[in-house]
């Protein structure tokens, strides 16, 4: 009987071309928020709103009749 021989574990990989992906698609997403910011900064300008505010007088009102029963 002969014994098995052990399997061999593969070379580990270097770390490296994961990390450059990792900081390409946070480099990626990074210049297209700046790119959105910038569309959005240049957009026609927003339609200007005012506001009035007036205080409203009261009415007089004539005091209830109450009737008794």
């Amino acid at each position: 009987m002969s014994d098995p021989s052990p399997r061999r574990r593969p070379p580990r990989r270097s770390p490296w071309p994961r990390r450059a992906i990792i900081a390409g698609l946070v480099l990626a997403i990074f210049v297209l928020g700046i790119a959105i910011g910038g569309a959005l900064n240049d957009g026609p300008p927003a339609p200007s709103t005012e506001t009035y505010v007036r205080t409203l007088e009261p009415v007089p009102q004539q005091p209830a009749t109450t009737t008794s029963p």
